[in-house]
């Protein structure tokens, strides 16, 4: 069995929603477990649980939420525990750039530092670093959405299979 977690940062519903299609996607996997959570759900201490951790914000001035911030900047405590796990990001905004590539950057940042192996969008998804739509695009949102989890799930129950 693969473990998943989906966390996402959303106060206006968008982030949440496509949260909630990865997730789907992340189930579509033979063997794959997945938690769907807010990430002022999220507990820094089981963050090492998962084997996959797909991490979600809007784009607030090209950056993840406070609220994701504040859970990367207490994981300094378990520095070590998340090598070798799968890391990926996804975003969201309102507007047609808006600063959902630099995001997710933020947020692969966050999990290099960690060790993590970072995994990007599939080809039929994008193919780039992460899911990253505009909040009002539903149906490509929810075919890159859960390509994006079947993806994540494949490389996590790949890598703890050896």
């Amino acid at each position: 069995m693969v473990k998943v977690l989906v966390i996402y940062s959303s106060k206006g519903g968008s982030t949440k929603r496509l949260a909630e299609c990865i997730a789907q996607g992340v189930k579509e996997i033979p063997e794959a477990e997945v938690d769907l959570m807010p990430v002022t759900a999220a507990k820094c201490g089981d963050l090492g649980n998962y084997d996959g951790i797909i991490a979600g914000s809007p784009a607030y001035f090209g950056s993840m939420a406070a609220d994701l911030k504040a859970l990367f900047d207490e994981s300094i405590q378990i520095r070590g525990q998340l090598a070798d796990k799968v890391g990926a990001a996804y975003a969201t905004s309102a507007h047609s750039s808006g600063g959902k590539e630099t995001t997710i950057m933020s947020i692969l940042q966050a999990m290099l530092i960690h060790q993590m192996i970072i995994v990007g969008d599939p080809l039929e998804g994008g193919g780039h670093y992460g899911v990253a739509v505009l909040g009002t695009d539903v149906d490509r949102e929810r075919v890159e959405a859960r390509a994006f989890g079947r993806r994540v799930a494949e490389v996590a129950r790949k890598i703890k299979q050896g």
